[in-house]
């Protein structure tokens, strides 16, 4: 069951870069070569029929997206995709030792929970978070061509103290958090990317969860889960 779901959305995949590469395709050459892809996969994608899946609006009522002509919009995920994230006090220091000596950067932080403790307080949680290899090299790189969108099903109370410490650039030109996604009658927190731009020709999700997908299909591209287990993991770095 597991192949066949990666296989379908291989697929789907196949479909986002078939639509995409019509209106830009020396950009859209740039982004696949960081993701590792080529060009000739896409000369067998056939057309795919979808119907939207029903939804329920996010609280945000945010403006729509204005890039310049000729730019792309890449919308990336934040856990498991660009960083991966556990509490300090139950990783392993076998773990953190062993993927720090395989050249993972890590750091730690605080971040607000959406708990609260006995007396009312919002619990604060310490977090180690270590960076998927090739990261800021990704961000630099694509920023050059696309405009990035950070969308994650996170709390703002901890995605954006991590989101500062990975994006002292801010090359980010805007955030979304988990108020941002959508439910639909198969899944929470989904995210719909009508909320950034109606031309779907231009914009792609990158995430590891084939879930974030279910609105728009065609316009992700599927990663594989990062961990602090993977220090060799390659699926951002800027392919030459």
């Amino acid at each position: 069951a597991a192949w066949w779901a990666v296989v379908g959305w291989l697929g789907l995949l196949l479909q986002v870069l078939l639509r995409v590469i019509r209106g830009a395709p020396s950009s859209l050459a740039k982004l696949l070569r960081s993701l590792g892809l080529r060009h000739p996969l896409l000369s067998a994608a056939p057309a795919v029929a979808f119907v939207q899946l029903p939804s329920k609006a996010p609280a945000d009522d945010l403006p729509p997206l204005s890039p310049p002509p000729g730019r792309l919009t890449v919308v990336l995920d934040l856990d498991e995709t660009l960083v991966c994230a556990y509490e300090s006090s139950s990783l392993p220091a076998t773990v953190r030792t062993q993927a720090v000596e395989a050249g993972l950067h890590c750091f730690d932080m605080e971040g607000i929970s959406s708990d609260k403790d006995a007396k009312g307080r919002q619990r604060v949680n310490h977090v180690t978070v270590f960076e998927r290899p090739g990261l800021h090299e990704f961000l630099q790189k694509t920023s050059e061509f696309a405009d990035l969108i950070l969308f994650t099903a996170g709390l703002e109370g901890y995605a954006k103290p991590l989101v500062d410490r990975i994006d002292a650039h801010n090359r980010f030109c805007r955030r979304l958090y988990r108020p941002s996604t959508v439910t639909t009658e198969y899944r929470d927190h989904v995210k719909d990317l009508s909320c950034l731009s109606k031309d779907f020709r231009r914009i792609v999700l990158v995430d590891n969860n084939p879930y974030s997908f279910l609105l728009q299909p065609l316009n992700g591209i599927p990663c594989l889960t990062f961990s602090a287990g993977q220090p060799m993991d390659d699926q951002v770095k800027w392919h030459c």
